[in-house]
């Protein structure tokens, strides 16, 4: 256990969650679903058992570091990675791998990312043991499999090889396809949603950044003389300005031929939407999920989050979204929440504290 370690990606916006995500307080920091607790609390709690909480590594933009010390207070200054810029997870991930093992070469990771549901936490714990188990032992990428329900274009397929193996070889991985082409994997049968959670030995990741995005290894390799030292800040702007936009998806996993996948059961949802916080979430007798103080008429199969301080009557709505957090209602059929990011772009054109 000593040789695991966790790295939660905690950065983005999260701009399909509008209004509750805004830039300077996005949806890994909200109480989402009504526990008492954050998305990102959650997360950190989930890898109890899993890795000692001073193996937890927080990756997030230089301007939520108050936020991430204000919600998980037991993190030292060292395991809170500041990004300058957004530059999509590969670098995200690169710094923080290139981090540990400068003082951990042997170590073994889990990366996750901060804003995620999982409903059977004991099950997910195990599956993240099962992949450990697996790259502790071997040079191998792996990354979680959920069992698609719908022909979504938002989440990247793998294509697996089926057999008998608990870590199965995977034989494709295609991000984010046209609808016809994920119809034509979803009626296929071997093919999984990614869920974005990977796990792998830090040797395996760097020999693969190393061959894929050889830049990128190059830049965050010239940090171990500055990790954990005070002039790491310094070092770090620095290799942002030098380092590419790219996702891990695109950058590694689609091309390495090393990578695996775990099929998983453990109620996920990576929550990027309206509609997936409606299907996880319980809901009343007329299928409405809610949040607020309501007075609901003829209203069905609708999602509605409200101030708790303002009464809001609703009548005759079937599948909306209505949202309401800092001075931003939204009232959206839940069908057309695509259009989110359009909204956003609008918004920030009439003034910049919308968004």
């Amino acid at each position: 256990m000593q040789d695991t370690y966790v790295i939660i990606m905690a950065g983005g916006v999260g701009t399909r969650f509008w209004p509750f995500s805004r830039t300077d307080f996005p949806k890994q920091f909200h109480d989402v679903l009504g526990t008492g607790k954050t998305l990102l609390q959650q997360t950190v709690e989930r890898f109890e058992g899993v890795c000692p909480i001073e193996n937890i590594y927080i990756v997030t933009s230089a301007e939520y570091k108050d936020l991430v010390k204000q919600q998980v207070p037991a993190l030292a200054d060292e395991q809170i990675l500041l990004e300058p810029h957004r530059r999509n997870t590969a670098p995200c991930i690169a710094y923080a791998c290139y981090k540990i093992a400068s003082r951990n070469p042997d170590a073994n990771v889990v990366v996750a990312p901060a804003d995620h549901i999982i409903l059977k936490e004991d099950v997910f714990r195990d599956t993240i043991k099962v992949a450990l188990g697996a790259t502790r032992n071997e040079d191998i990428l792996i990354t979680l499999g959920i069992q698609p329900t719908r022909p979504d274009t938002g989440y990247g397929y793998i294509q697996y090889i089926p057999d008998k193996l608990t870590v199965k070889k995977v034989k494709s991985f295609t991000e984010k396809p046209e609808l016809s082409l994920a119809i034509q994997f979803l009626e296929s049968g071997d093919f999984v949603w990614n869920a974005g959670i990977f796990v792998w030995n830090i040797h395996a990741f760097k020999k693969a950044l190393g061959l894929f995005q050889p830049d990128i290894a190059e830049i965050f390799q010239e940090g171990d003389g500055h990790y954990y030292l005070h002039t790491e800040e310094q070092f770090v702007q620095r290799a942002y300005q030098h380092c590419g936009s790219i996702s891990i998806d695109n950058g590694i996993m689609e091309k390495a031929d090393n990578v695996h996948v775990v099929l998983s059961n453990f109620g996920w949802s990576d929550l990027g939407t309206w509609k997936s916080l409606y299907e996880v979430s319980e809901k009343d007798e007329h299928q409405n999920v809610t949040d607020g103080n309501l007075l609901l008429y003829n209203t069905t199969n609708s999602i509605i989050k409200t101030p708790k301080d303002k009464l809001v009557v609703v009548n005759g709505l079937d599948g909306f979204i209505v949202a309401e957090y800092d001075g931003v209602l939204m009232i959206c059929k839940k069908e057309d929440e695509q259009k989110v990011k359009e909204f956003v772009a609008e918004a920030k054109e009439v003034n910049l504290k919308y968004v």
